[in-house]
């Protein structure tokens, strides 16, 4: 199976810590795998680095093909918005936006017409269940709905992996479950990759593959849930 991320060596440090001590991964074509470990141990800046927010001082990293290191920052940018989508705890939605318009912004961002970013936005909003709130801001809706609505807008350009950091960690244990499922499913229907940082258990127990990690690397023994 076709790998997603090749990452290799990764090192990354603030001053004099070091967060990132020469981390490899890989990840396969519509793999969802999670990433877990305690506070501190460099899970969020790994996932800044491999959705190319943040650069490694030291290590390779090709995601779809593309060494995206040796990317200047106008065709990484390009590169981000069409091959990336970013799922977050905090929904980072336009408040003065609606739900359909915010999932358009990503697609008009990349050059699409209106009519095909509506087109593409109104699919997935009938797709997960938002047919109906559309025309509804964040502040009209629900936590689980704004949430699927920022899923709807990391899905528009067709990304080659979704990033998502602690996506259920602000939801009730329902609304949780239901979002779990989804990421499941768009696995099954569209080939998603997922890579997903978590902290829960639960949700670490339904991916395909789990890594844990402990100051800046990842531990070679399999991690029990």
């Amino acid at each position: 199976m076709q790998n997603i991320i090749e990452a290799a060596g990764l090192e990354k440090s603030f001053g004099k810590l070091k967060v990132l001590k020469g981390i490899g991964l890989t990840v396969s074509r519509s793999e969802v795998l999670s990433i877990m470990g305690a506070s501190g141990a460099g899970k969020s800046t790994l996932l800044q680095i491999l959705g190319t927010l943040s650069t490694p001082d030291v290590g390779s990293l090709v995601i779809d093909g593309i060494n995206v290191l040796r990317l200047n920052s106008r065709l990484l940018s390009a590169f981000r918005n069409t091959k990336i989508g970013f799922v977050f705890q905090f929904h980072h939605l336009l408040p003065e936006f609606t739900a359909i318009e915010n999932t358009m912004i990503p697609a008009l961002i990349a050059g699409r017409s209106t009519k095909d970013a509506r087109s593409e936005a109104e699919s997935l909003l009938m797709e997960l269940g938002l047919a109906e709130r559309a025309g509804h801001k964040p502040s009209e809706l629900s936590g689980g709905e704004q949430q699927r609505v920022a899923i709807a807008r990391a899905l528009v350009n067709h990304p080659a992996v979704i990033f998502a950091d602690e996506p259920s960690g602000n939801l009730d244990s329902v609304t949780k479950q239901e979002l779990h499922s989804l990421f499941f499913k768009l696995r099954d229907t569209h080939g998603q990759t997922f890579v997903i940082v978590t902290h829960d258990p639960e949700l670490a127990s339904l991916c395909d593959r789990s890594l844990f990690m402990r100051d800046g690397q990842f531990i070679d023994e399999p991690l029990s849930l």
